[in-house]
């Protein structure tokens, strides 16, 4: 679209970020290191945080140590615990926030509604929740994957009369205190959740559909004197290098030697038998234990660590329920053996929609030709190159998009997409390129390794298709992981052939726009 005396339109920022959480906020960070001070970040919430301002629920806390989970250029040397509350995650993203110099940039209360990109123009009009509409050069998608709440489709939900929450959207008004109270699901959020509720409520129901592999949780108070040593920065970033490869090792290493079944299957055996040892430890009854052990392999779904979830179940009043879940009624819910449990409130602990089509991306992006991502994933397949960016997507990056995470803390996968999508648009810049995208060939082809390699994984060899992992999607890949080790994502990310990308200006007065954007800096 031209202006309407044919002039071309002059975006009003230079980059527009979608979302305030750690991956926004990397992004930012890196676009600063790169020169770049004209952007904007958005988001829905009202403060920035994503994931740990979202997540409140009781007992939400980072599942790997608090040391490793921070940025390399602001880490952080006071923790309460080694595992972090959710809560102290959220305040150290504020800490980054200021000690950056973000705060200006920050545009929050509403998100982005719809993406489309102007041909004409070679740039990109974003427009947000409230009907506003931003235009930028350069767009970076900073949506977490796990936004998107999946609320479970069992008959009756609709007619239940008690409290409901899903575990993201926590109502803390509501005093479920001596209430009863049935969770659904075992994740990730539940093995904290359960835990907390036990305490309070007079009789906790959990319903299972498969249980978790989980680990003893070496959790402890850090205290002053261990926050001290943490703040001789060669320590701490020790400290913190050594936990991401431990973090990754146990997380990621069947994905990232996946060329090698045998050494991968000897080793899930042995840590499969670890874990089966400390359930021995944590329940002695045969058959509860028997419901808890998990009947997919170690690292078909994402290990967890807990002291207190197994010990739980042991209660009195604590009852894990195995039978499917056959319907709702409006005072409780019917299992299918028959046996119907009437509760006062009800958590949906059931995850998100992880790579699922309409939920990835969370709102319509058009890119050339009117073409919507979510729909071109749907209909050949979720593909990125590096995780970062998509053929006929131009000026537009992913900072967690398919085949980008390599398992292990989320941290070094933002600082990698966020220095990829950094680094294309420093070149842009330099080039007095207006337009810039991936190209096919050098796409296809990481597409396609990626591919191959994930399908050499124990994911798919070793029965854990049938296991409701969210590693695999509908469509039967697993695009929401990288089977690689954390160094290749550090590595590629940063050194990837700049030729990889088709850099273009036109008409030439954008190109003249572009080049005095690069000297003046900032041009709101």
């Amino acid at each position: 679209m031209n202006s309407s005396n044919g002039s071309p339109v002059t975006p009003a920022h230079e980059v527009v970020i979608i979302g305030a959480g750690l991956g926004g906020i990397g992004a930012g960070v890196a676009l600063r290191r790169a020169g770049i001070e004209d952007f904007v970040i958005v988001d829905k919430w009202p403060k920035v945080g994503g994931t740990w301002l979202a997540n409140t629920y009781p007992g939400v806390a980072v599942d790997v140590p608090s040391p490793v989970y921070n940025f390399s250029f602001q880490q952080r040397s006071r923790w309460s615990r080694f595992f972090a509350p959710g809560s102290e995650l959220q305040r150290y993203a504020e800490e980054v926030v200021d000690k950056q110099g973000l705060r200006d940039k920050l545009l929050l209360g509403s998100g982005a509604s719809k993406g489309v990109f102007d041909e004409a123009n070679d740039l990109w009009r974003i427009t947000l929740d409230n009907g506003s509409v931003l235009t930028a050069r350069f767009v970076i998608g900073a949506v977490g994957g796990l936004e998107q709440p999946h609320n479970p489709d069992i008959p009756g939900l609709a007619d239940y009369t008690g409290k409901i929450m899903h575990s993201s959207r926590w109502d803390h008004d509501y005093d479920y205190r001596g209430k009863r109270v049935a969770v659904i699901g075992t994740g990730a959020s539940a093995l904290q959740l359960i835990p907390e509720l036990a305490k309070v409520v007079s009789r906790l129901t959990v319903y299972q559909r498969r249980a978790i592999w989980i680990a003893p949780k070496p959790d402890f108070a850090m205290g002053p004197v261990l926050n001290s040593v943490l703040n001789f920065p060669p320590l701490q970033q020790t400290v913190r290098f050594v936990g991401n490869v431990g973090v990754n090792a146990g997380l990621g290493a069947g994905l990232a030697v996946s060329n090698y079944p045998r050494v991968t299957s000897v080793g899930l055996t042995v840590g499969e038998t670890a874990l089966k040892s400390y359930l021995f430890a944590q329940v002695r009854d045969p058959e509860l234990r028997r419901k808890l052990t998990p009947d997919y392999r170690l690292g078909c779904k994402r290990p967890s660590v807990s002291n207190s979830y197994f010990r739980t179940f042991t209660k009195p009043h604590v009852d894990l329920v195995t039978d499917a879940i056959e319907r709702f009624t409006p005072t409780g819910i019917v299992s299918a053996d028959g046996v119907e449990r009437d509760v006062d409130m009800v958590v949906l602990a059931t995850g998100f929609k992880v790579m699922e089509k309409g939920y990835t991306p969370p709102y319509p992006i058009y890119g050339r030709d009117g073409l919507e991502l979510g729909e071109f994933w749907d209909a050949n397949r979720f593909q990125a190159y590096q995780g970062v960016s998509v053929p006929k997507f131009p000026n537009a990056f992913l900072i967690v998009g398919p085949y980008a995470y390599a398992p292990g803390s989320y941290i070094p996968l933002i600082e990698a997409t966020s220095a990829h999508a950094a680094r294309v648009i420093g070149e842009a810049r330099r080039r007095r390129a207006t337009c810039v995208e991936v190209r096919q060939d050098p796409h296809d082809r990481y597409f396609a390794r990626m591919d191959r390699r994930a399908k050499r994984t124990h994911l798919f060899s070793q029965g854990c298709v049938t296991s409701n992992t969210y590693y695999i999607n509908y469509q039967g890949d697993g695009a929401a992981f990288r089977p690689s080790t954390q160094l290749e994502m550090y590595w590629e990310n940063r050194h990837f052939p700049l030729e990889d990308y088709l850099f273009t200006a036109r008409p030439p007065a954008l190109a003249r726009a572009n080049g005095r954007r690069t000297k003046a800096g900032s041009a709101r």
